[in-house]
């Protein structure tokens, strides 16, 4: 089993795995089975889901319980049982299949189309009838309210044979020189048909005529798809009583509404490859096209990509289990592709371990199924020189060349070639070389609002796409991506995000910003010098320089660290002379009354004084304190202490930076709590009442006296 992502999506390939091939004997088959760990981990998930050679249908039975898969070489019909998850039976056909319609709700009535103009009717016992039709058939539907088959193919009319009568009706005669598809609304039973001019064309089954005529050609619809020539409808399917989707030859599907000649979406596959299939997924909005190479999914509203599945090889069919998220591709190849998407639907009943084991299970795919054994033709075998080992048991005949063990294969390329691997590491370094040159990215337009500060992401983002062999970290991630942010657009053009460098807080960060800048000035520098000075010179001097540098870098971090903390206190500093000065805006500053102002003055004064020494210095003893005394510290008081001392003596608020405020408050309880509270209150108080206690019927009692009729017994 195989895990890819494709857009975020997690989609699962359940067919994807080893594989045996079969002209391998039984007994190398069993040996490999024991020995080989992927073969024995792969996960089918319904045995012996494969052709010979290609697969060409794919059809669910409507009750979900059993598949039909056609394929060749030689012509082929399979029956999958789900319930068990293998093969019920199988059926050789005297021709290919070209359409496959399941007439029963289970798998004993089934009609293939093939492709001599051959119609075959099949039951549970096998073939039951058959019969032939004018011209070659490409598509057919199946009306249950009136039992008419719908054929149509390389012809103008439509065929209709009834399978109550036995016998064919008059058919529909169209417009068209040829029509490529059909289906049936099966809400109202519309049959509607596209043609190889571009037309769709409804027919009314009740009364046997053409009821409506839409072209997809139109000169709006040309434009806007950008092709020259008329393409054809080649892919038609109803996704409710009113909308359909129609796919072109030109690799376009177009959405479109009954009640409209005009497309609600146009979506182009971009590859020009016709549309083989069609369907919806309504509870996620989402379309599901189909050509030979891609298998699309899209949004029908806006036409957004969700995912895609490519898996590089030709498909032929699709088709998508009811109400889930798997989904069976025919394909060109003898594996039938099962493909699981847990985001649009979850896993069918039968299978339903798939929720488990794709979360825990995850086995890798393999790019061949012959991965023991490689392809090579005579003229690499000659280069080899292993070609006497043509008719042993080592080479194995194969069309126009041979299977070669693996290992051998190894073993003589590295013996002829002995150069291989130089020649590979070179390349790489070019390669590697090649992409530092291209992903040099130049500084380009610096914005009007915070130009210094994108200027040093510009110049960081360099260094960071240069390395391409290291892994960056979050945070690196987060400063390359932050211009490309849409998050942050306004920080680099609205006025209002400019980086106020007169204001306090950006003198305080400024030294450590400035000490960054200079220590990435010094490496840089640093490697300048190692990368002139870059010359063959001794050990024992590279030594010792490399011992001079290491001593001189940490003198010089001690330094940086000294610079900054001078920094650090002249911004403070700085900001203490301004805020005496009154350069600091009143906002910031507390405001105080005039009588603390006094005091202030005062104490500056005083200060100032004791300072110079011209004034002694005095102290008032207060009643109740001794002088022998010596009073407590500050640290040694108790916190009872502490308070009593601020609430005796109140400082006036001094002034703090803008930013730096504190602040404190007392939670108060909700209306709602307290009355909870009050309720819980009073209903323990009454039960505290009406509560009893254990004391009667612990303690013991005397037998009382018993009565009967009035009189005493006992």
């Amino acid at each position: 089993m195989q895990v890819s992502y494709a857009n975020e999506v997690k989609i699962y390939n359940l067919s994807a795995g080893k594989s045996l091939p079969e002209w391998l004997p039984d007994r190398k088959k069993r040996q490999l089975l024991k020995n080989d760990l992927d073969i024995r981990q792969r996960i089918e998930l319904i045995q012996d889901l494969e052709m010979p050679s290609v697969s060409t249908t794919v059809e669910v039975t409507p009750d979900g319980s059993a598949v039909y898969v056609t394929g060749a070489y030689k012509p082929r019909t399979r029956c999958y049982d789900l319930n068990n998850l293998s093969l019920k039976f199988e059926r050789g056909l005297d021709l290919d299949v070209v359409k496959t319609k399941i007439l029963s709700d289970d798998y004993s009535k089934v009609v293939f189309l093939q492709v001599d103009r051959h119609i075959e009717f099949h039951n549970q016992a096998g073939i039951y009838y058959r019969t032939r039709i004018p011209k070659f058939g490409r598509d057919m539907s199946y009306h249950t309210p009136s039992c008419d088959m719908y054929i149509v193919g390389a012809s103008s009319q439509i065929y209709r044979l009834n399978l109550e009568l036995g016998r064919f009706m008059t058919p529909f005669q169209t417009n068209a020189m040829e029509i490529n598809c059909c289906d049936l609304n099966p809400e109202h039973h519309l049959f509607t048909c596209g043609t190889t001019g571009g037309l769709v064309e409804c027919w009314d089954p009740r009364t046997k005529k053409q009821a409506a005529v839409l072209d997809c050609t139109l000169n709006k619809n040309i434009k806007h798809m950008n092709i020259t020539s008329v393409p054809a409808i080649t892919a038609l399917k109803y996704r409710n009583a009113l909308q359909f989707g129609v796919g072109t030859s030109t690799g376009h599907v177009l959405l479109y509404d009954l009640r409209s000649n005009q497309p609600l979406l146009i979506k182009d596959h971009n590859y020009d490859l016709p549309i083989k299939s069609l369907d919806f997924k309504d509870e996620e909005n989402l379309v599901l096209s189909m050509d030979s190479r891609i298998l699309r999914f899209w949004n029908r509203n806006t036409g957004k990509a969700y995912t895609a599945i490519e898996p590089g090889v030709p498909l032929t069919a699709l088709t998508v289990y009811p109400d889930s998220g798997l989904i069976f591709l025919a394909n060109e190849a003898p594996k039938v592709l099962v493909y699981f998407l847990p985001s649009i639907g979850t896993a069918p009943k039968w299978c339903s371990f798939l929720d488990n084991l794709t979360e825990e299970l995850e086995e890798n795919k393999t790019e061949t199924v012959y991965d023991d054994y490689k392809f090579v033709t005579r003229r690499e075998l000659d280069d080899l020189g292993l070609t006497h080992l043509i008719g042993s048991k080592m080479l194995r005949a194969y069309m126009h060349g041979f299977f070669l063990d693996i290992r051998l294969y190894h073993k003589a390329k590295s013996l002829t070639q002995p150069f291989a691997y130089e020649n590979y590491t070179k390349e790489k370094v070019r390669a590697v070389i090649e992409k530092n040159r291209t992903s040099r990215v130049k500084i380009g337009k610096l914005p009007k609002v915070n130009r210094d500060l994108a200027r040093k992401l510009m110049e960081n983002d360099q260094p960071m796409q240069e390395t391409t062999t290291a892994k960056l970290s979050k945070d690196e991630e987060k400063r390359s991506n932050l211009l490309k942010d849409k998050r942050f657009e306004s920080m680099f053009s609205d006025p209002n995000f400019q980086i106020d460098r007169e204001s306090n807080e950006y003198h305080l960060i400024n030294p450590l910003v400035s000490k960054l800048d200079r220590v990435k000035a010094k490496k840089d520098r640093q490697r300048q010098m190692v990368q002139k000075q870059f010359e063959p010179v001794k050990e024992d001097l590279l030594e010792g320089r490399a011992s001079e540098e290491s001593s001189s870098s940490d003198d010089d971090s001690e330094e940086d660290d000294k610079q900054m903390r001078l920094e650090l206190k002249k911004a403070h500093r700085k900001i203490r002379e301004g805020m005496k000065r009154g350069q600091v805006k009143d906002e910031e500053m507390p405001k105080e009354s005039e009588d603390e102002t006094k005091k202030r003055k005062q104490g500056d004064a005083s200060t100032a004084a004791d300072r110079n020494g011209s004034r002694p210095k005095f102290f008032e003893i207060k009643e109740g304190n001794d002088i022998l005394t010596k009073p407590k510290k500050k640290n040694k008081k108790t916190m009872s202490e502490r308070l009593e001392s601020n609430e005796s003596q109140p400082r006036p608020l001094t002034g703090i930076p803008k930013g730096h405020m504190e602040m404190t408050f007392k939670l108060k309880k909700d209306e709602k709590e307290t009355s909870q509270l009050e309720k819980a209150k009073l209903h323990h108080l009454e039960r505290k009442k009406i509560r009893r206690t254990a004391h009667e019927i612990t303690r013991t009692f005397k037998d009382k006296p018993k009565f009967y009729m009035g009189k005493r017994v006992r």
